[in-house]
Formats: C-alpha cells, sequence, structure tokens
C-alpha cells in the first residue's frame, strides 16, 4: 500500500526525488504521511481538494480486505 501512495504521488509532482512515505499503525488505523517537496504540495492537494481525496479513496479502496482504517495525510 505505501509503494501505491509513492506511485501515485511520484507521478503528480515536480520533485519526484523529494517524495517520501512513511507508515504509522495505530490500533485499527494506519496513517500514510506523505511527504513531499514544500513546492508540490498544491499538485498532491488538487483544486478544492480533488486529487487528495482522489488518492484518499484509492488508498482505501485498495485497503478493504484489512480490517483496519486506512488514510493518508500529506505532509511539506
Amino acid at each position: 500500500m505505501e509503494e501505491l501512495v509513492r506511485v501515485i504521488a511520484k507521478a503528480l509532482v515536480d520533485h519526484p526525488e523529494d517524495v517520501t512515505v512513511k507508515t504509522v499503525e495505530k490500533e485499527h488505523l494506519i496513517v500514510y504521511e506523505l511527504y513531499v517537496h514544500p513546492d508540490d504540495v498544491g499538485k498532491v492537494i488538487g483544486k478544492q481538494g480533488r486529487i487528495a481525496k482522489s488518492l484518499r479513496t484509492v488508498v482505501t479502496s485498495a485497503a478493504v480486505k484489512m480490517d483496519k482504517r486506512v488514510t493518508v495525510d500529506i505532509i511539506s
């Protein structure tokens, strides 16, 4: 799942070398922290958050088989 977030994010940004994903596991929640270059934050979020929402939807759909909630946090 972490690789999925990384591949999608690298396709969106101008500085793909600065894209990193960190996984934080909690009781019933997995948080994928997406770190991008400060200039690329707007590209990952998109207009009115549409790209970020789509990214979260894809990750949530891919994690249906897991018994945990999954979310993506975008950090610059």
